[in-house]
C-alpha cells in the first residue's frame, strides 16, 4: 500500500482523523504553511496513508480521556506511534497532550512520546498583571516570553523577542 499511495499522492502531510480533531482549521493552516513546498496535505482515516505520509499531524479537540478513546478504537494509534518513530510528528490542541505520558485530566495514559504529564492549571484568586482573571484556553492575542531553564533559548524562538504578541485559537 506504502507505494500506491505515494505514487498517488506524492509528498503528503497526513492529518490524521480519528474522529476528535478541529480538522478543518488544522488542515486549512498546514496547507498555508506547506503552500510551494510540493506537500499535500491529506485528511486520512487510512493507517497506511498515515505509515506512508512524510509528515503526520495530530489533532485533539474535547477531552483527553475521550481522544485517546477514540485514537485507540479507531485503528489509527499504532500508524501514529508507527510514525512518530521515523518522521515528524506535530500534535495541535489535544493532540499535542496526547503525545505526553500521563494526563491529569481523567487519569489518563497518554502515547507517551514525550517524557511528561499534562496538569491542570491551578489558578484560583491569581490574576493577570491588568488586574483581570486568566482565561483558560487562553482565547486571542497575548504576549509570550520564553521561560528557559538552561539560561538558553530554545532553537524555535530563534529571532522571537520575549514579549512578542502570538494569536491563541
Amino acid at each position: 500500500m506504502t507505494s500506491i499511495v505515494n505514487s498517488k499522492l506524492g509528498k503528503t502531510v497526513a492529518v490524521v482523523d480519528y474522529g476528535m480533531g478541529n480538522l478543518r482549521s488544522v488542515s486549512q493552516a498546514v496547507q498555508a504553511a506547506a503552500s510551494g513546498t510540493g506537500f499535500q496535505v491529506v485528511i486520512t482515516q487510512d493507517p497506511d496513508v498515515v505509515r506512508a505520509a512524510e509528515r503526520v499531524v495530530l489533532p485533539g479537540q474535547g477531552a483527553m480521556p475521550d481522544c485517546m478513546r477514540e485514537l485507540r478504537e479507531s485503528g489509527l494509534q499504532a500508524s501514529v506511534l508507527e510514525a512518530a518513530a521515523s518522521k515528524p510528528l506535530f500534535g495541535v490542541c489535544v493532540g499535542m497532550q496526547m503525545l505526553l505520558d500521563h494526563s491529569a485530566e481523567g487519569d489518563t495514559p497518554g502515547l507517551g512520546l514525550i517524557h511528561g504529564e499534562v496538569l491542570k492549571f491551578e489558578l484560583a484568586g491569581q490574576l493577570q498583571p491588568d488586574g483581570s482573571r486568566y482565561k483558560v484556553p487562553q482565547m486571542g492575542w497575548n504576549q509570550v516570553w520564553q521561560i528557559a531553564h538552561d539560561g538558553a533559548k530554545h532553537p524555535v524562538w530563534g529571532d522571537v523577542p520575549d514579549g512578542s504578541y502570538f494569536y491563541f485559537v
